[in-house]
């Protein structure tokens, strides 16, 4: 038999390679300059990122290097996610820069262009050991990011808890994914659904009706690790102590870059690989009702947690695993509106989450403290941090007419129309519900820090300065979640075609 080389074509990776190249030279530009300037390696970072938006617009859509690269509908939407999450990421460093990041500022910036790059790389794969990589070109990066101020204690604890939490994570993915290999015999996405939609290792032996033991702990492997990259309960002890001790942009990139990588790895592993697994009859190999469990607790946990926190952004981390739990409804709707759904909710939590994030950035660099008295009297001294503020805070709970009540209710209504179609699917009811109720839990935690920068009184006003790239990712936040609140069409039609580029279309 006649050895063919798969076709490569590398156009189709351009805007990928032109950022990885890039990132080097941040890098090395940094270091050549002999780190004299505070802002022009951040100003380099966001030219290349606005580069490399314009070459994918002229990138076309395909297949390279055989199957293993594939630019489709769904990794166009998220990478556009990953490039802005990365914008609003950069620009909400230029205070650090100035004040607590005096070296090294290249290597920071480019490390977030380096894991910009394993997230694009990861909603192209479309074969589980390239998708792999992607996801460790992404999480590694990450690592050292978390632990960037390395004479403060916490940063380090953040970098070392998520590098040890990350570690096993991969691994226990890795381990899942290995188990799919040997059943199938190919790590081709396509191919894998293909062969399990007509082989007995689907679940259920035809003849015997016995559930495969090795595919049951494949799943389970395969969902512990992407749990840990969502967040899912009880893989979510991390979070908290590594939100609060990354510096607060690496935060937001974390809460919105590295949960869309997540989510892009879980649509192609189970929605696309493993789609003939979601059904009640293949039970015990049946993910669906793991998954609603596990996001039951992601909204349960996350929401009662985030009460009690005095820190915002210990609040906000736990209100990253309650939104973890929400998107999860809207991926168990294994029907158009369902993963169209899912596109949106990220594209709202985008500006909600960087923006709000961004915000408190600025607040930590006058006052040292992330504590949310430090808020107190806010709308007096900067009403415009105030009240934007506020519009994410909203945006967040799910208050019409922003983005973050059309994100739930998009989430939900995939939901419902899936249970409707029956077939042992009417759990999906009570999973609604849970989302519903602990709706109104998120509401008491985001309307504390709302009264204390309103109605809580102080004797120091603070008084905050921001540079002018600041107020512009705060102003892309703002006018991002009413803009798309007002008019959702765009982004629903944007990501409508992603069911597709799955192949996972229910009625």
């Amino acid at each position: 038999m006649e050895f063919q080389l798969p076709e490569i074509n590398l156009q189709l990776m351009a805007p990928e390679i032109f950022l990885f190249l890039w990132a080097l030279a941040v890098m090395a530009f940094d270091v050549t300059t002999k780190r004299k300037s505070s802002s022009t390696a951040g100003n380099l970072a966001l030219v290349g990122l606005a580069v490399t938006g314009v070459i994918m617009v002229f990138t076309d859509q395909g297949r390279g290097f055989g199957n293993m690269f594939f630019n489709d509908s769904m990794a166009v939407f998220f990478k556009v996610i990953f490039l802005a999450a990365a914008f609003m990421a950069i620009g909400s460093s230029f205070g650090l820069t100035h004040t607590r990041i005096l070296n090294h500022r290249g290597e920071y910036f480019g490390l977030i262009l380096l894991s910009t790059v394993g997230m694009m790389f990861l909603a192209s794969s479309s074969e589980l050991i390239s998708l792999y990589i992607g996801l460790e070109l992404t999480t590694i990066p990450l690592f050292v990011l978390a632990a960037f101020f390395k004479d403060d204690r916490k940063s380090v604890e953040a970098g070392i808890k998520y590098l040890v939490v990350g570690a096993f994570s991969s691994a226990l993915l890795l381990y899942g994914l290995s188990f799919i290999y040997g059943l199938t015999g190919t790590t081709d996405i396509a191919q894998i659904r293909s062969i399990l939609a007509h082989s007995a290792v689907a679940g259920f032996n035809p003849a015997y009706q016995e559930s495969t033991p090795i595919m049951v702990m494949a799943v389970l492997a395969i969902l512990g690790g992407i749990g840990f990259k969502l967040a899912l309960p009880p893989f979510h002890q991390w979070v908290p102590d590594v939100y609060e001790g990354a510096p607060t942009p690496i935060t937001a990139f974390l809460s919105v870059g590295s949960k869309a990588a997540g989510l892009v790895a879980f649509a192609k592993i189970m929605i696309m690989g493993l789609y003939d697994l979601y059904d009640p009859s293949k039970a015990p190999n049946d993910w669906g009702i793991l998954v609603g469990v596990m996001a039951a607790a992601a909204m349960i946990v996350g929401n009662v947690l985030a009460i009690r926190q005095t820190n915002i952004k210990r609040m906000l981390a736990y209100s990253s695993i309650a939104h973890a739990g929400y998107v999860m409804v809207g991926m168990l709707a294994l029907n158009s509106l369902g993963l169209a759904s899912v596109g949106y909710y990220m594209f709202a939590y985008l500006f909600t989450n960087m923006g709000a994030f961004a915000i408190v950035a600025l607040i930590e660099d006058r006052t040292g403290s992330c504590e949310i008295a430090s808020y107190a009297g806010l709308s007096k001294t900067s009403p415009f941090l105030a009240i934007s503020m506020t519009i994410f805070l909203l945006s967040l709970t799910g208050i019409p007419p922003l983005a973050g009540f059309f994100g739930k209710f998009y989430v939900f209504a995939a939901a419902i129309k899936m249970a409707e179609t029956g077939s042992g699917l009417t759990w999906i009811y009570w999973l609604v519900g849970v989302g519903l109720v602990t709706s109104v839990f998120a509401l008491y935690y985001y309307a504390n820090v709302m009264r204390t920068m309103y109605f809580v009184e102080t004797d120091s006003p603070l008084k905050v300065t921001m540079s002018p790239m600041a107020v512009a990712v705060i102003v892309i936040g703002v006018v991002g979640v009413v803009v798309f609140g007002l008019n959702p069409q765009p982004i629903v039609q944007f990501a409508s075609d992603m069911p597709a580029a799955l192949g996972a279309l229910l009625p």
